[in-house]
């Protein structure tokens, strides 16, 4: 069967003082998943293990995320992450910057159009 997004959400996270990645992108799923409560599963009539959640991650130092440790923020769906470059990393007085990720889930199920 086809795969059909259903839904996307946006989300960005940040590491102040410590210039960790996957922290940055941590924040950031958390901030796409904590403000929405998405019931897509049951719209649909699938299980929620049916949703196939496609991460994109957008940082400066996209090998220093380690995806595998961000993982256990999904309770359920079968996720796959994906980091490219983008993001920002901002100077500061110290030198070491402020880190920004950008992240966007996609949420898609496998089936027929109507």
């Amino acid at each position: 069967m086809p795969k059909h997004r259903v839904l996307t959400e946006f989300g960005m996270g940040t590491s102040l003082r410590r210039q960790d990645y996957t922290q940055a992108a941590r924040r950031g799923l958390q901030d796409a998943l904590w403000h929405n409560s998405i019931n897509m599963a049951e719209l649909f009539g699938f299980p929620k293990d049916a949703m196939l959640i496609d991460v994109e991650i957008g940082v400066q130092e996209p090998d220093q995320v380690d995806t595998a440790s961000l993982m256990d923020i999904f309770p359920y769906g079968q996720p796959t992450i994906t980091v490219h470059h983008g993001g920002l990393d901002i100077p500061r007085p110290d030198g070491k910057p402020t880190v920004i990720a950008n992240v966007a889930i996609n949420v898609s199920f496998e089936m027929e159009r109507a």
